[in-house]
């Protein structure tokens, strides 16, 4: 046998290994059980990979991103073969991995019930337990075909080979390579065939290499993302590298299921989606519409004190306003349909920087007025998949803060300083402060993108620096820009850990020069200005599930609707609250009391449910001396507050922004 070079290439280390012809990358990392796959040459391969001279290996361990992808990949295999051993007339879709864990898409006669699931995960079990090894070959568009002749699917995959990225999400799994290739699942001692599947691979060595994993739910999915086709049955599950981060895990989803915004929403009468508006319209109630309005009333202020210019624009336009700024040809498909009326096609405004344009262009502007902020909270309309909607945070109808900032290239820089500067105050003044930018550029390879090289390097460029002064990560993500021009986006960590994209800066040449834009400069020739789009909270709708799961309902003093409630012990101490709470009124507090026939604790327990920051309780010994009794959130209490200074208290709380 001859010998073969190969590297063993570990983060910045190298080591070089001679080895004979026929080693695999199992057997370069032979007892490294966390080892699951190589990286050869840039492309991930299985462990049965035959290792040839001079080759480069990786090794991929099951914690990093590729290894819990092709981890949980490979578990969607086994749930695929349980599915089929339990349902034999069930036919497949399509099986990816997706942020911590897995789905995959049945036809199957009737919709899968939670017995169903418990049934499929125990059959999972089994063959985990088997051991069966994941084998790949390669196969031809013909051979495939008749190998899978009883799979409509999965033929209707082969014919889309090449261009899967774009056929459906998840796709790309299995038809996404230069070959097409077939995953045997083979038995461990006789070697025959268990089942297979369609898929690029790479996969676990075997489906004993699984260590832990849970069947979640199923629902409803249309094949390929289109109503207009078959309508399939998903079944989402996640796997995990060990048992403990599937607990881990598992304890997290619990918490995030009771700050859900929609159950908490519902709960303390702040929102609801009737069905006689339609899917992702929501309409809020007057305690959520006190939250929204504190929201707003404090960034108008900031924004007034920062320079910002207040501007209305209306809800529909002609349809050629979005063809001049370029979103029609880029954005129709989330765009609502076009109304028909005077012998011409209107839209439903899905942004607002179109009109900003319009604003600025209504007459000459000097370079004295430079930089020139303009903010609103304008309504816009995006088409969102009924699949897609989510609550407030992925809606049809929706309110953006929304700036445009026009100004020199020269004042550039110092804007989006200042800029950033602003956001990442204001976000914290919410109670959030764990940042994280990301900063989306331009593919090259991608004709969606307009504008010059140039503009795109000098924008580009700009946001990097201003990024890069505020000391935070800077994640890049390549071809994640608007059409128009690059971007930074803020992500923001919530009290759980969750990663929420927030506010963006975004920075374009083209729309100015599509708008015919231009100011005088100081030496009289006409200019063209900069635009920078910005959105602070994105969308107020989505800002506010976000802050509501954050503080899991219980919002600081200054956002929350009741911001104390006064709890008699008795009728006779009714009147003397109800004096207190006009006083806390006449100092601009929003307080309650609580004067029903419901006993002292049951009230105690309604405000706890209600998460109100502040109960005012009173007896007759409070009653005779003047005081309130204070009792707060975590269930202490502060006895015998002169009213002035449980005022004073009060008051000091919510314009201080307390989190607590």
């Amino acid at each position: 046998m001859s010998d073969v070079r190969v590297i063993i290439q570990r983060d910045s280390e190298r080591e070089e290994r001679v080895v004979t012809t026929g080693t695999t990358a199992a057997d370069l990392f032979a007892g490294e059980r966390t080892v699951v796959a190589a990286r050869i040459a840039g492309e991930l391969k299985d462990l049965a990979y035959g290792i040839e001279d001079g080759q480069i290996v990786e090794p991929v361990e099951i914690s990093s991103d590729d290894g819990l992808a092709i981890l949980r990949h490979s578990t969607a295999h086994i749930m695929a073969q349980a599915v089929q051993e339990l349902f034999p007339e069930a036919k497949l879709g399509i099986g990816p991995p997706i942020r911590d864990g897995f789905y995959y898409d049945f036809d199957v006669a009737e919709p899968f019930t939670p017995e169903d699931l418990k049934r499929i995960e125990k059959k999972m079990q089994e063959i985990q337990k088997r051991g069966q090894r994941f084998s790949r070959r390669v196969t031809t568009d013909e051979d495939a075909r008749q190998e899978l002749a009883d799979e409509p699917y999965k033929l209707e995959l082969i014919g889309l080979k090449g261009n899967a990225a774009n056929a459906a999400e998840g796709a790309d799994a299995e038809v996404g390579g230069g070959e097409l290739t077939i995953y045997d699942n083979l038995d461990a001692k006789t070697g025959e065939l268990c089942w297979k599947d369609l898929c690029r691979g790479p996969h676990l060595p075997t489906t004993r290499a699984v260590p832990a994993f849970k069947l979640m739910r199923s629902a409803a999915a249309y094949w390929r993302g289109s109503e207009k086709n078959p309508q399939l049955q998903r079944i989402y599950g996640t796997a995990w590298p060990s048992k403990d981060e599937l607990k881990a895990y598992l304890d997290f989803l619990a918490e995030a299921e009771k700050r859900d915004h929609r159950k908490l929403g519902a709960e303390l009468d702040l929102f609801s989606f009737p069905d006689e508006l339609g899917p992702g319209l929501a309409v809020f109630h007057p305690k959520g519409g006190v939250i929204r309005k504190e929201m707003e009333q404090y960034s108008r202020r900031r924004h007034e004190e920062s320079g910002y210019e207040f501007v209305n624009t209306p809800h529909i336009s002609k349809e050629k306003l979005f063809e001049t700024s370029g979103h029609l040809p880029n954005y129709a498909d989330g765009m609502f349909p076009p109304l028909e009326f005077d012998e011409q096609n209107y839209r439903l405004k899905a942004m607002n920087c179109p009109m900003h344009n319009l604003i600025f262009k209504a007459r000459g502007r000097s370079y004295r007025e430079l930089p020139l902020r303009m903010f609103e909270f304008g309504t816009v309309y995006r088409y969102e998949k009924s699949g897609v909607v989510h609550g407030l945070t992925r809606s049809r109808g929706f309110t953006q803060d929304d700036s445009h900032i026009y100004c020199t290239r020269e004042q550039m820089a110092d804007e989006l300083d200042s800029l950033l500067t602003f956001v990442l105050d204001l976000l914290r003044d919410y109670g959030l402060n764990q940042f994280e930018l990301e900063l989306s550029t331009r593919d090259p390879e991608s004709d969606k993108f307009i504008g010059e090289d140039a503009e795109w390097e000098e924008a580009t460029e700009a946001l990097r620096l201003a990024a890069e002064k505020q000391g935070l990560p800077l994640v890049p993500d390549p071809g994640g820009a608007a059409y128009y021009g690059p971007k930074i986006s803020v992500q923001v960590r919530d009290a759980i850990g969750r990663s929420w994209q927030m506010s963006t800066i975004q920075v374009d040449f083209q729309q100015p020069k599509r708008f015919g834009l231009e100011y005088t400069a100081a030496d009289g020739t006409k200019q063209q200005p900069v635009m920078i789009h910005r959105a602070l909270f994105g969308s107020i709708e989505r800002f506010f599930a976000v802050l509501l799961e954050h503080y899991a309902g219980a919002f600081p003093a200054w956002l929350a609707p009741v911001q104390a409630l006064g709890i008699p012990v008795g009728d006779a101490h009714v009147g003397y609250l109800r004096d207190f709470a006009a006083e806390a009124k006449a100092k601009g507090l929003r307080v309650e009391v609580d004067a029903s026939s419901d006993r002292m604790q049951k009230k105690i327990r309604n405000a706890q449910k209600q998460k109100v920051p502040f109960m005012i309780i009173v007896g007759d010994d409070d009653m005779n001396a003047g005081t309130v009794s204070f009792r707060y959130r975590d269930g202490s209490q502060e006895n015998g507050i002169p009213r002035d200074q449980a005022l004073a208290k009060l008051v000091e709380v919510v314009e201080r922004r307390e989190q607590a």
